[in-house]
């Protein structure tokens, strides 16, 4: 499986996710590692098989053993980051938010790889699951660590493509079957 698999996977309604999915994998703003690790954590949040195992045969040659882990730690850990700090962030009650969140998050803090390529990935990901206040912290980081706009953006752009394409996927799959059925 690959990027041309899931190219080629896509309804002819979806044409502008498969031009932007081959201009995303050749991003030249972001490093071969920040681009390839990008994707590999987000097809991770996009929860979909099939673009979890194109994605990855496509880029997990172009990471370390260590690269990869992140990426998916990237993808673990925001899993649960973003359904909490979304929850305390929209929660009307400030309770929650002065309280610890008495949750291991040590890969944070040791990622295996650059913690700028990381957080990237992180806030990628972020991106994908809606938690304004990870999105928030994760860009503030990234631009203190000299990341340019540009290249914070690519990664959302990468991120919204590969969700985009996970839905599509889905929602075909379910016409599949509606038809089937029918």
């Amino acid at each position: 499986m690959s990027i041309e698999h899931l190219k080629n996977r896509l309804p002819d309604y979806a044409k502008d996710l498969k031009l932007n999915l081959s201009t995303l994998a050749a991003e030249p703003c972001l490093s071969e590692q920040q681009r390839a690790g990008t994707f590999v954590a987000t097809a991770l949040a996009s929860r979909n098989a099939e673009v979890i195992q194109a994605v990855t045969a496509e880029f997990a040659a172009a990471l370390s053993p260590e690269a990869l882990n992140a990426a998916r730690a990237a993808a673990s850990i925001m899993a649960m980051n973003n359904v909490y700090y979304r929850f305390t962030h929209l929660a009307s009650s400030p309770d929650y938010r002065s309280l610890p969140a008495k949750l291991r998050m040590n890969v944070i803090g040791k990622p295996g790889v650059d913690r700028k390529d990381f957080e990237l990935w992180s806030l990628a990901v972020s991106a994908i699951n809606g938690c304004g206040m990870c999105i928030d912290s994760h860009e503030k980081v990234l631009r203190e660590a000299g990341m340019t706009a540009e290249q914070i953006q690519a990664a959302v752009r990468i991120a919204s493509v590969v969700h985009a394409v996970a839905a599509t996927l889905d929602g075909a799959a379910a016409d599949a079957a509606l038809a089937a059925a029918a």
